[in-house]
């Protein structure tokens, strides 16, 4: 393994926006003990009357180094507000050129991340290497021509000019792989994401459309609309993890299911819906409709073919007390060669494969009859057959696109074809409504 480039960063300060406030304060330190990032808590920020946990499962309110959870080498809750695979991407351009379209991200480590990243990350954390000033690292609008130029150059392992480097550089504190920037508008934070070279298929329309039948099927998903700039395709996603105020704006916290179910991205194949439905059951408010939500995804997601429903993918606020399900993001509908595909996370506790039948034997875990499952699965299929040339439509997604998507990644016949006995009526809806659209 490549090893990481030596910086000098030794330790970080957290820095956090408690809920209602407009302005972060610091909450402790990250320290690098060998390869282990390792957090605790400031003097001052443990005598605030307001204080809270960063996340309680992980990191209580209690003084001294906290120990890490088994298999971890930093905070689970910390990793959250750290860049992914894009924004790693970005960075390692910035900081090392050309190799970075090559470069293995453990080049650089943890603390470069998390100091070299944007301010305006995803959740109420911010990381400093000062415990008494907060220097924002931010930047001000810039066009999506400009974005969508400095994303390609990234792409293609191009050192960024100034100009572009600022651009860009700024957004790389936002979660996923696909190229991202943030856009700010008077009372609304966006996400603006870009196509890829390496995309087989319109992946941007795919998205929106898998996005707004989400919405239109029942399902709390964020808002999203669609943009045209350089003659290319861009999803704007409406951010749910900022408030707008008279004042100024207010963060909310928040933290994946990776981490409340404590895996990182090495252990995440273990990470199932059942477990996360366990953690909902004792953890989430409004337990009953969340479970019911949370069981609609899992079977939007293999409806609509995505199959990248991994733990990261799934995330909720947290307000020092309790958790509640943020709106779902990054439904999309995925490449697949054959028939047969698997979901990123378990199903139940032994199977992964996208079927229907997988979310009706563990209806249970979620406090849901087969009965009621069922009558959820026929709302969706009957949702997206009901929707699907309109919001295609609004999409302007063409006829090869529709085919590519309809009947591959929407309504696959694989997620239908080993239901039996009364359950088979579903695959008979679904295949009487796959028919509606074959060219």
């Amino acid at each position: 393994m490549m090893t990481s480039e030596k910086v000098g960063y030794q330790e970080a300060f957290v820095w956090i926006w408690l809920p209602g406030a407009m302005d972060p304060v610091v909450a402790g330190k990250l320290t690098l003990d060998g390869n282990r990032l390792t957090f605790n808590y400031g003097k001052s920020y443990l005598d605030r009357r307001d204080a809270i946990p960063i996340f309680e499962m992980e990191l209580p309110l209690q003084p001294g180094i906290l120990p890490l959870l088994p298999g971890l080498s930093m905070p689970g809750c910390i990793r959250d507000a750290s860049p992914d695979a894009w924004g790693r991407r970005v960075i390692m351009n910035k900081k090392l050129g050309r190799i970075g379209v090559n470069a293995d991200s453990a080049r650089l480590d943890e603390l470069t991340y998390l100091l070299e990243s944007g301010s305006d990350r995803i959740g109420a954390l911010d990381f400093q290497q000062s415990a008494t000033e907060y220097i924002p690292r931010s930047a001000v609008n810039v066009p999506l021509d400009e974005l969508l130029q400095s994303a390609e150059r990234v792409e293609k392992g191009i050192p960024l000019t100034a100009e572009l480097d600022q651009a860009l550089w700024y957004g790389t504190s936002i979660g996923g792989a696909r190229p991202k920037a943030l856009i700010d508008g008077e009372k609304i934070k966006y996400i603006a994401k870009f196509s890829s070279s390496a995309d087989v298929y319109n992946m941007i329309k795919a998205e929106f459309i898998a996005m707004r039948l989400a919405r239109i099927a029942g399902i709390h998903a964020a808002a999203v609309s669609l943009a045209r700039s350089s003659n290319k395709d861009v999803l704007i996603i409406e951010r749910f993890d900022r408030i707008h105020t008279e004042h100024g704006w207010q963060r909310k916290c928040m933290v994946s299911a990776l981490t409340m179910l404590g895996l990182d991205e090495m252990m995440a194949r273990y990470a199932g819906y059942p477990d996360l439905a366990e953690i909902v059951r004792h953890k989430f408010t409004h337990a009953g409709a969340t479970l019911k939500e949370l069981f609609s995804r899992m079977v939007f997601n293999i409806l609509c073919g995505n199959t990248d429903d991994h733990a990261r993918n799934h995330a909720a606020f947290w307000d020092g007390r309790m958790l509640s399900l943020t709106p779902a993001y990054d439904i999309c509908p995925q490449s697949r060669a054959g028939r047969e595909a698997s979901q990123a996370m378990l199903i139940t506790s032994e199977k992964r494969l996208s079927r229907i039948s997988a979310c009706l034997e563990a209806a249970h875990h979620f406090l849901l009859s087969v009965e009621e499952a069922t009558a959820i699965v026929e709302h969706q299929i009957s949702a997206i057959a009901e929707n699907w040339s309109a919001v295609c439509e609004e999409a302007g997604l063409a006829q090869t696109d529709r085919s590519l998507l309809w009947g591959r990644q929407f309504l696959n016949p694989f997620a239908f074809d080993d239901l039996t006995g009364g359950l088979d009526k579903l695959a008979k809806i679904a295949g009487t409504t796959r028919n509606r659209f074959v060219v």
